[in-house]
């Protein structure tokens, strides 16, 4: 059965959504409120925490993806240069570093303005390209923040990975 096949009012609340899809894929989630719902994916590198939280007032459903990372304050400037880097790379969604939370992040919110509803689908595919995206440079973190590689060289380890494995 597709994720989408139970689905057949328009009312379905998009945090429902997200919860069923986390439910289908034996995700760990917790419902933190009517507007709000916490889970954790496995990665290949990481265990990412993943929020996503419904705003009635731009009827947007956000979504963040995180993982916790604490660089010396030397590989700062190169770190904000790299995630320049992979952003020009991202179509959808973008990275950012939250130096107060020690968190590297990914967000991106789906726009269902004028009453649209989100599929399990389009849910299930914005989880997972968050993952896919942190899986696809967190290998490049690594490398310029703890291998003292420069954001070029790093980005290479990221390029390299868009065209398969050896």
């Amino acid at each position: 059965m597709s994720l989408s096949e139970q689905y057949f009012e328009d009312d379905i609340h998009p945090i429902d959504i997200v919860e069923n899809v986390a439910a289908h894929h034996d995700w760990d989630f917790d419902r933190l409120g009517d507007d709000q719902i916490a889970m954790a994916v496995e990665g290949q590198w990481r265990t990412y925490s993943i929020t996503l939280a419904w705003s009635d007032f731009d009827e947007t459903l956000r979504m963040v993806c995180t993982f916790e990372m604490e660089p010396p304050e030397t590989a700062l400037p190169g770190l904000y240069e790299l995630i320049n880097a992979m952003n020009d790379q991202c179509w959808a969604g973008a990275f950012t570093y939250w130096a107060d939370q020690k968190l590297m992040v990914y967000r991106y919110g789906l726009v269902l303005a004028g009453g649209q509803v989100a599929s399990p689908e389009q849910v299930d595919t914005m989880i997972n390209a968050a993952v896919i995206s942190a899986e696809r440079y967190y290998p490049a973190i690594q490398l310029h923040v703890w291998g003292g590689r420069s954001p070029k060289d790093a980005m290479q380890v990221a390029i390299a990975e868009a065209y398969g494995r050896a």
